[in-house]
């Protein structure tokens, strides 16, 4: 690969005069492979770069060299092509999610890299790929990487204390009768209090104390970790989104899941509707001949679907609104879990105008 001395990236395109061309680019953990095509479909080059900070300016100085560039196709721009994403929005290119060839696709023809970056580009040229990608920047973001952290440390504590039962169950009687009936908080603190005990005590009694107190120590320091990473998400979603946490049956936890679905860079989604359709809470058509019918959506991000859902099962709990919409449903002759989606689709509806109110806010700001 043959590439010139690095200089600043001034603009997208070298003159008004040159002809815009469509970026492509297939995302890899170490490298990149990236095509470039005309308007009229033609491949103009290709190339490889290192996935490096170097190799998306290289990446960028190569491509703006045979033409304009507004407009990249981005395969896995939530992923591998994240930190690509985001330096090409820098640069004042729009970034657009390219979907993969699909497997009937792959069927048809050979699989390489410098063909899945020129579908990427092809798929911005015809239009089939329209969603721009996730910035990747500011309170959203930061409020998925807590996220992350959290699940995994509570996924973990959770792991930790089922083993800890489980040796419990075959541990010497005595040690298992001193220990049993014991809620889980109390049979941690007592799993702590455990000594490994002197030479002349049974070598497998003293390796299950040993194991016990050091499962109880990891709990709790998983427990604690957890609890930093809650207040650490509830500070930054109560600081940038007030009103999206003071909505009934709303906590920190699923307004963070709702807002990594949404992103941080709001013309990603036409409106409501999409959002709902993002979230799996459309309706879907499922009729035939006089029936006619609608059934749950089991497509879209399932995540954000299961935090609709807790919203919802908390509000049919505790919000006398939702109770008497439930009720009166009900009348109708509509089942619980018609009424449930009718609901979710509702919600939907509440998160994505209260995101967008805030962000329309004067005083909101994008990271912090």
């Amino acid at each position: 690969m043959n590439i010139e001395p690095l200089k600043p990236v001034r603009s997208v395109g070298r003159s008004s005069n040159a002809d815009e061309v469509i970026l492509g680019v297939d995302t890899h953990r170490d490298t990149h492979v990236a095509a470039v095509l005309s308007k009229a479909g033609n491949v103009l080059a290709a190339e490889s770069f290192p996935a490096t900070a170097s190799g998306y300016r290289q990446l960028v100085e190569w491509a703006v060299r045979l033409g304009v560039v507004r407009r990249a196709g981005v395969e896995c721009s939530g992923n591998y092509g994240a930190a690509l994403s985001r330096y090409l929005l820098s640069q004042g290119i729009e970034v657009i999610e390219a979907p993969g060839p699909g497997r009937s696709a792959r069927r048809r023809r050979r699989k390489s890299d410098q063909g899945d970056a020129e579908a990427a580009a092809r798929s911005v040229l015809s239009g089939r790929a329209r969603s721009p990608a996730k910035s990747g920047s500011g309170p959203a973001e930061i409020a998925r990487m807590y996220m992350v952290a959290k699940d995994s440390a509570v996924k973990a504590q959770r792991q930790a204390v089922n083993q800890l039962k489980a040796i419990l169950v075959t541990a010497d009687p005595a040690l298992r009768e001193e220990l049993a009936n014991l809620p889980r908080r109390a049979l941690i603190q007592a799993c702590l209090q455990l000594s490994e005990g002197g030479e002349e005590t049974d070598p497998v009694l003293r390796a299950t104390r040993f194991t016990l107190h050091a499962l109880a120590e990891r709990i709790e320091q998983l427990r604690a970790q957890a609890r930093v990473l809650e207040r650490r998400l509830s500070a930054v979603i109560g600081c940038h989104y007030p009103r999206l946490v003071d909505a009934v049956g709303i906590g920190p936890h699923s307004a963070a899941v709702l807002l990594t679905a949404i992103g941080e860079n709001s013309d990603r989604m036409r409106g409501e509707a999409s959002f709902a359709a993002l979230c799996g809470a459309s309706p879907v058509e499922y009729s035939s001949g006089s029936r006619q019918h609608r059934r749950l959506n089991r497509g879209g991000n399932r995540q954000a679907n299961a935090a609709l859902h807790r919203v919802v099962l908390s509000r049919l709990r505790w919000d006398p609104r939702t109770q008497t919409y439930y009720e009166r449903r009900v009348l109708e002759g509509k089942t619980r879990r018609e009424i449930i989606r009718c609901l979710k689709r509702y919600v939907a509806r509440e998160v994505y105008r209260l995101v967008q109110e805030e962000r329309r806010s004067p005083g909101w700001a994008s990271a912090g």
